[in-house]
């Protein structure tokens, strides 16, 4: 099921919320997460869980990637740019306001001399190495696998071009290997049980609809894939409640106009030549996940940072009144957080969750109905 056209459209929207009351069993309790922070900016945008028949639950999941990096990271980066004067420091715009345990973030450790520039995608910093053959240039790379391809291609680019002062902290996440964790330890964590998964819609135009199927067959847990609009998160909706009441498991692609089932075989291809699996890498929320992040092969270990630097990246406690790590297990809810639009909001952020753009306390924030912003804001 898909749309070509009229994504927004009132008229469908209305007919797939009446397909869904349709299709509900009244006693069954459906609890979909939805893996990506861009679709949970799209339910929040558009109100779509207010729509859903009681018993439909979307629960917040860990598809955020300014979020799920630890604290430890952004303290590595920040020292590394504070300690060595002779680096620049280059990384996207909303990992520059995360706080630390410290009080500092990229953005302050500007205001304090540290050279931190903002980019648009890493071939921006590859560009400043050449501009600036006397000094270090690194950058953050972040994110799923939607943007490991660049940073890739911006690694192979300064090998091509013999810079030697460029070279990246790598903290690229694998989606698979979340959801496998999320679900492998829930019971360990007494969380509720899921019913189904909305797959992310650009890290599926990467690495496609059957990188999801051994997450689906191990678990017997339905999937499908959304895109970003309202039309698509509803859809998917429905997809899923069908899957649940037929007892069925499978991967399903709702965003067929941009995702296929192998997925983008360069971007791959790419991505295996410049990359290889670290054994371990901790996330917010989650813990130390095996095999669920990505360290340079051993013809790029010379763009590695972390290896040129001597950085050594220790466990760095969070601020233990954010419930940031809960919701982004699928615990907690936004307002479940005592920090929640009190003291903790878009301007003055205590938890990644509210800082990114695709954090799910930043969505409930900028779209909840003003009266529940109010009481948040007011409640003693």
């Amino acid at each position: 099921m898909h749309f070509v056209n009229d994504f927004r459209d009132p008229e469908k929207a209305r007919g797939l919320i009446n397909a869904i009351e349709a299709a509900v069993d009244p006693a069954r309790q459906y609890r979909f997460m939805e893996f990506c922070g861009g679709h949970t900016h799209v339910l929040s945008r558009w109100g779509l869980t207010e729509l859903l028949p009681a018993n439909v639950k979307m629960i917040h999941g860990p598809g955020c990637p300014v979020c799920v990096l630890p604290v430890s990271r952004y303290v590595m980066a920040i020292d590394l740019a504070l300690k060595h004067k002779e680096v620049i420091l280059c990384t996207y715009g909303d990992t520059m306001r995360v706080p630390t345990p410290k009080g500092l973030t990229l953005l302050t450790a500007r205001s304090q001399g540290a050279d931190i520039r903002m980019v648009y995608s890493p071939a921006d910093a590859v560009e400043i190495a050449a501009q600036n053959p006397d000094r270090e240039v690194v950058f953050l790379a972040i994110g799923f696998e939607t943007t490991t391809p660049a940073t890739a291609l911006a690694i192979t680019a300064a090998k091509h071009r013999g810079l030697t002062n460029f070279s990246c902290l790598v903290s690229h996440v694998l989606t698979p290997a979340a959801m496998n964790h999320i679900l492998a330890t829930a019971p360990a964590r007494g969380a509720q049980p899921l019913s189904g998964i909305v797959g992310p819609a650009h890290v599926s135009t990467v690495i496609g609809s059957e990188a999801y199927r051994p997450v689906v067959q191990k678990y017997h847990i339905p999937l499908v894939i959304a895109g970003f609009e309202p039309l698509d998160m509803l859809a998917a909706i429905l997809m899923l409640i069908e899957q649940v009441n037929d007892n069925r498991a499978d991967v399903e692609n709702e965003f067929t106009r941009a995702v296929t089932p192998e997925g983008n075989a360069a971007a791959i291809a790419l991505m295996k030549e410049v990359f290889c699996f670290k054994e371990s890498f901790e996330w917010r929320g989650l813990g130390v996940v095996p095999a669920s992040a990505l360290g340079l092969n051993p013809a790029y270990e010379a763009f590695d940072a972390q290896k040129k630097f001597s950085l050594i990246e220790q466990h760095v406690q969070e601020n233990r009144a954010c419930a940031c790590p809960a919701i982004l297990r699928g615990e907690k809810d936004p307002e479940d957080c005592v920090l929640f639009g009190k003291v903790c909001t878009p301007d003055r952020p205590i938890g990644a969750c509210m800082v990114s753009s695709e954090g799910a306390c930043a969505a409930r924030y900028r779209y909840a109905p003003r009266r529940a912003r109010h009481d948040a804001q007011t409640e003693e």
